[in-house]
């Protein structure tokens, strides 16, 4: 496959990925400034249930839309490697939340808002989607190894092709 049929690829599972990730971020979101907000939680204990709700659409978008055309090495196997990246992947984005929420509030002297609480928020959904495709992409929704080698063999045909002109 040649490097721009591969980016092409790569820009439409990305696109794919981070439709699936707009509506699970409002999912969080939502989820997060009811419990926040007009539950008067925590603001990591909020950040941790609302991850966990949107990650069921998450799971569901990406598997079945985004992912849809990579192996399926068992069900369980999957959902056990999606739980397990983001299991990671909420701890990331709570220690973001407090470590952002604990530095402004040291840096203004004061407890914090929900402007700054929303900003910081914002911040580690930004890093996690970072973490989360990447992770996405190579572990838990792969490429199966026997969808590879027709690959491997066709740009090998291809490569002679072009040294044999």
């Amino acid at each position: 496959m040649s490097t721009r049929a591969r980016l092409r690829s790569l820009a439409g599972l990305g696109a794919r990925f981070l439709t699936v990730g707009a509506i699970s971020t409002l999912i969080e979101i939502g989820v997060f400034n009811l419990l926040y907000l007009a539950f008067g939680w925590d603001p990591v204990a909020a950040k941790i249930v609302a991850s966990l709700v949107a990650l069921v659409n998450a799971y569901f978008g990406n598997r079945e839309w985004t992912f849809r055309h990579r192996d399926r090495r068992g069900r369980i196997a999957e959902v056990v490697l999606f739980l397990l990246v983001n299991l990671f992947c909420t701890l990331l984005g709570a220690a973001i939340v407090w470590a952002g929420v604990e530095a402004a509030q040291l840096l203004l002297g004061r407890t914090v808002g929900p402007f700054i609480v929303n900003a910081v928020n914002l911040v580690s959904i930004a890093v996690v989607v970072l973490v989360r495709f990447w992770l996405y992409h190579s572990l838990v929704f792969r490429t199966s190894p026997r969808d590879e080698a027709p690959r491997a063999d066709a740009q090998a045909d291809a490569d002679a092709g072009r040294g044999a002109r």
